[in-house]
């Protein structure tokens, strides 16, 4: 994304860019980093986020491998960006809800690696005390809300959070206006709940940023046969501005992402982004994805994979020496080993915990 762009969309929350796109009478575009107003200090940690979750979910494929876990389970490989660029682009009490493929974002929001893992196995430990598995996750002190194993159902949800955001925004008068990031995979864009939640957003100007996170395919169909137009395009029925942006680019989705917010906290109601991502592995561990081929997965990690990216960037204008990653990735792996060991050797749910946290009909 060119650094001109990135300016355009590098807003504070009054809607003032908070950095001019050229130097100082010199005509030179500043880096992306400096228009957004990130310090080099803030792009390595969003750097070694971005890795802890792909060795977090590196690590979860081979346990599930071991069978140390069962049933549904959904990476996120290849998509670190998108959640990356959202949660960099939140305020503190910015709500957070999204589909099955939740591990990275509960992550991003502040759950442990032990609470996620712990959770993935089975244990105890795990954020739902082992009781929900990969796809429902929930920490509302983290404001994370899941984890939805139903396809779309998120998304209703999201805009009830966002009726409460607005509550506390425009009756309670609190100054820091809330937001709540609704993540919608490109497989759950044709569901009817959809649409309704796009109608309710926008006639009650809901403050809801719907990220479409395109990987490309849903379960094993492309996007282009399942869906028809553009997906960045589908609010516009309602009056819900909307673009696309590369979902492989941590700069951009940030970037769009706070656009997004500044049009939320502003009172001009919903926004919709497309990222143009791509999963790496299947849908999910059950999938061999033989409806691609290796070279196809391989073009697309040369050529857009973000966390690469992110280095390339960070040697090219921060000079930061190619030593500094390697020791980040060893230490990061070591501590994701860690994590799995904790969880793996973790106690189980005791079976009276069946009847516990469960409403009565």
């Amino acid at each position: 994304m060119l650094a001109a762009e990135i300016a355009k969309h590098s807003k504070n929350e009054k809607g003032v860019a908070k950095a001019p796109v050229n130097g100082a009478g010199k005509g030179a575009a500043e880096a992306p980093h400096v228009a957004l107003g990130l310090s080099k200090a803030e792009l390595l940690e969003w750097h070694r986020q971005m890795l802890f979750m792909r060795r977090f979910e590196e690590k979860a494929a081979s346990l599930y491998q071991q069978k140390e876990i069962a049933g549904f389970c959904h990476l996120y490989i290849g998509q670190e960006a998108v959640a990356a660029g959202a949660k960099a682009a939140s305020q503190a009490n910015d709500d957070f809800i999204t589909s099955y493929r939740c591990h990275a974002l509960a992550l991003v929001c502040g759950l442990s690696g032990e609470e996620v893992m712990g959770e993935l196995t089975g244990r105890r430990i795990g954020i739902s005390k082992g009781k929900g598995g990969s796809m429902h996750m929930f920490e509302p002190s983290k404001h994370f809300w899941g984890g939805h194993g139903i396809v779309a159902a998120q998304v209703p949800l999201g805009a009830g959070l966002a009726y409460a955001a607005k509550y506390r925004n425009d009756v309670l008068g609190q100054a820091n206006k809330d937001v709540c990031f609704t993540f919608i995979g490109d497989g759950a864009m044709n569901a009817g709940q959809v649409f309704e939640s796009f109608n309710m957003a926008a006639l009650w100007k809901l403050p809801v940023v719907f990220v479409i996170e395109n990987n490309q395919y849903g379960m094993g169909t492309s996007v282009p046969r399942a869906a028809a137009g553009e997906l960045w395009k589908r609010g516009e029925p309602f009056g819900i501005p909307g673009e696309k942006v590369d979902g492989m680019d941590f700069f951009a989705c940030l970037a769009a992402c706070r656009k997004a917010a500044v049009h939320c906290r502003a009172g001009k109601g919903p926004y919709l982004l497309e990222m143009d991502t791509y999963r790496y592995r299947g849908h999910s561990m059950s999938d061999p994805a033989k409806y691609r081929t290796r070279e196809d997965v391989e073009h697309i990690k040369e050529a857009r994979d973000p966390i690469a990216r992110m280095q390339r960037y960070l040697m090219q204008h921060c000079k930061i020496e190619e030593t500094v990653f390697d020791a980040a990735d060893e230490a990061i792996k070591a501590e994701v080993n860690r994590i799995a060991e904790v969880a793996t050797t973790a106690p189980r749910p005791d079976e009276s915990e069946l009847w516990t946290d469960v409403v009565p009909v």
